[in-house]
């Protein structure tokens, strides 16, 4: 049903969707809070936090500078 394709992008939007989760959790932010800072909507972080969106690359060096964490962390390239 899905290819290998498939379930590696869906694992890396999983790594991808718990790591933003601890991170807002870690700062207290809500999801309103953090799409503000970053110029997103709360809709978008919903969904990425919830693997039902992938996020754009501007998204997500967005959200690498503010949460001060690499890109590669952000996505399970390194830990």
């Amino acid at each position: 049903m899905f290819g290998i394709a498939s379930n590696i992008k869906y694992m890396d939007l999983k790594i991808f969707s718990e790591r933003l989760k601890e991170l807002r959790a870690e700062k207290g932010l809500s999801m309103k809070t953090l799409g503000k800072a970053i110029g997103a909507s709360s809709a978008s972080v919903y969904d990425w936090e919830n693997c039902n969106n992938m996020p754009s690359a501007d998204a997500i060096y967005k959200l690498a500078k503010f949460f001060g964490v690499s890109a590669d962390f952000l996505i399970g390239l390194e830990d």
